[in-house]
């Protein structure tokens, strides 16, 4: 009975790890193709973002990283500064809410800045007055702050780009569930800060380690119970 019971347990492991490995086999599959379908978006000509009547179904597996074009008035005096760590250096991401015709409003990730070029009276900048046409690739709100760090909005230090919270601080109304992320210049102006165009398309894809990892457990579960199938049979066979 104990040996039945053994074998029965191995077993009952060996189908987990196998269906395990199974499975990440199936999330490797769905990762492959969003990195394809994510790789497409960028580079299509920039189209408008979902219609406000659409704003509650935005996810990120069919809306992250497309690229859009918004036009509207930015609310200069409204930025927010994000802690940000760049191929630039350690600074700021200048957030600034875009006011739309329709009166909704979009965050917009105007770009990167060091920290000496964060006090935006000071800052070697052009803002334009007026209505402006932005394209840049829509990205989700980060609700959830930084690595062990939390935004702190009565404090104004912010490590995510949480739109919610950054809305309500700046007392923004009808804001987009998403912030955009605007392209770089076309000609890029070396004394021109916030510094757009930086955003990183990267996904953790470990799925093949983890299917190898499965699957050799389970190896290893089955020849561990036929290694002991196999030493409790001997006496027998003596």
């Amino acid at each position: 009975m104990k040996r039945i019971a053994l074998v029965c347990c191995a077993f009952l492991v060996f189908a987990g790890f196998t269906a395990l490995g199974i499975w990440q086999i199936e999330r490797l599959a769905w990762k492959l193709d969003l990195i394809e379908r994510v790789n497409q978006r960028v580079h299509l000509l920039a189209t408008s973002p979902p219609a406000t009547a659409r704003w509650t179904e935005v996810n990120k597996a069919e809306d992250e990283y497309r690229h859009v074009k918004i036009k509207g008035v930015f609310l200069y005096d409204l930025e927010t500064l994000v802690q940000a760590s760049t191929k630039l250096g350690t600074g700021f991401w200048v957030l600034t809410p875009l006011r739309q015709a329709d009166g909704s409003a979009v965050i917009v990730n105007r770009g990167f800045v060091p920290p000496d070029e964060a006090d935006r009276t000071k800052r070697a900048t052009t803002e334009t007055v007026g209505e402006v046409d932005v394209t840049g690739l829509l990205r989700m709100t980060e609700p959830r702050g930084g690595f062990l760090r939390h935004n702190d909005p009565v404090a104004n230090r912010w490590f995510s780009r949480d739109v919610a919270a950054i809305a309500s601080a700046r007392n923004v109304a009808d804001v987009a569930p998403f912030f955009v992320d605007e392209d770089a210049p076309s000609t890029e102006n070396i004394l021109q800060w916030p510094r757009g165009g930086l955003t990183i398309i990267a996904f953790y894809n470990n799925h093949l380690v983890y299917v190898f990892t499965w699957f050799a457990l389970a190896l290893m579960t089955a020849l561990a119970a036929w290694w002991f199938v196999r030493e409790e049979r001997k006496p027998r066979l003596d």
